[in-house]
């Protein structure tokens, strides 16, 4: 079966072409620069043959097109004719409190995804795009919407309700929703099939990267996550400020004179470790910096470790205990100085890390001594798969 998995920005259009059955991706790529003058990225995996193309992209539909022209092209292809792409999944960011599963696109479906803009304003009008161009480029072929908040939907009132007065959550559905919902989905369900169904109740998810969320997960079910509203609360992030009072967001509104979406484009881009290391927003350059001495760019790796250890032990106390502790995604998977960082001082829960072990990369692997009462995982993500997988499922 050949899913196809589409990833819709505001200006660019991730896709991969894989194998639900057996996780293997045939071909993948990057329509970027959408609306001004496009570029195709795309990659054949089996023969590593590769081609960046520009081509003139003004709207989505235009990207699709390419897309599938260059899966049948006769150099560059994968399959012979686009029939042989059995349905479409597509990565949707919010679905609100409609939506507590994956579904076939329908008219319904669609208006849905519209309701919810006002709560995902940069990102579902871009993923309705994506969903309406494979639609023309593809009629009658179905097409399956995965949404990034579905996971969290079993958490408990007391999790997700805010304590601001009620008619903000009847009226206007604000309530925490949380984000990275594949990716968790993912890495919790393969923990437990790793783990054989067994020691595996309560589960700690940490995805760590460029954006960062941590859930608990209890008999394979979201009970909390870090993410809100929106994705910018929680742990600091690349560019994200994660939990701050409110009032210092009122603060530098008053000020500097500036409006609310002013001082939320500077929460959301200009914070978190890029403005604590004043060097980069990426981890890696990061930590290089924070070796030769800068001091701001030691403070930007503590703070992130130390807020990441909190909800662990936050969502430890929620869940009554952990099982399991699981790293994921590209700080989580690749940086064995981060999760050690994280886990130092969590012994009292029962974490005890194996140092060498720790200095994998991008496996899947037990970091944790075998008398670690927590066993303490890296698991790479994919969410494509799940996405894939969804699509295979409900389109047969």
């Amino acid at each position: 079966m050949n899913i196809l998995v589409i990833n819709a920005g505001s200006s660019s259009l991730k896709y991969q072409l894989m194998n639900p059955d057996t996780g293997d991706v045939t071909a993948k790529g990057l329509c970027e620069r959408i609306g001004l003058d496009g570029r195709l990225n795309h990659k054949v995996i089996a023969s590593g043959k590769k081609l960046v193309k520009d081509i003139p992209m003004p709207t989505h539909k235009e990207a699709i097109e390419a897309v599938m022209d260059i899966l049948v092209d006769s150099e560059y292809g994968v399959i012979k004719s686009v029939d042989e792409i059995d349905a479409v999944g597509h990565r949707v960011l919010h679905g609100g409190d409609k939506f507590v599963a994956s579904c076939i696109i329908d008219d319904a479906c669609k208006q849905a995804i519209r309701d919810c803009i006002p709560l995902g304003p940069l990102h579902n009008p871009a993923n309705l795009m994506g969903i309406e161009a494979c639609e023309k480029a593809m009629p009658g072929k179905p097409q399956v919407a995965v949404f990034d908040t579905a996971f969290h939907m079993t958490m408990p009132p007391k999790a997700y309700r805010y304590a601001i007065p009620t008619k903000y959550y009847t009226e206007d559905h604000l309530r925490r929703y949380g984000f990275h919902g594949t990716s968790h989905r993912f890495v919790s369900k393969r923990c437990i099939e790793l783990m054989g169904g067994k020691n595996a109740d309560k589960i700690i998810v940490c995805h760590l990267g460029n954006g960062s969320s941590l859930s608990a997960v209890k008999d394979g079910k979201c009970q909390d996550t870090s993410m809100g509203l929106s994705p910018l609360a929680g742990v600091p992030m690349g560019t994200r400020a994660g939990d701050i009072d409110t009032c210092v967001a009122q603060f530098i509104m008053n000020k500097e004179g500036i409006s609310a979406d002013e001082c939320l484009n500077m929460l959301n881009k200009k914070s978190g470790v890029l403005a604590l290391s004043g060097v980069s927003s990426d981890f890696r350059d990061i930590e290089a910096a924070a070796d030769q001495g800068n001091e701001d760019c030691k403070l930007a790796l503590e703070k992130f470790a130390y807020e990441v250890k909190k909800y662990i032990g936050a969502y430890a106390a929620a869940l009554g205990g952990l099982d399991c502790l699981v790293f994921t995604a590209g700080v989580g998977e690749n940086s064995g100085s981060m999760r050690a960082r994280i886990c130092e001082g969590l012994e009292y829960l029962g974490v005890k890390i194996d140092a060498e072990k720790n200095k994998l990369r991008g496996e899947e692997v037990i970091i944790s001594t075998p008398d670690s009462k927590v066993t303490v995982w890296v698991i790479p993500t994919n969410e494509e798969l799940m996405i894939a997988q969804d699509t295979a499922e409900l389109a047969r």
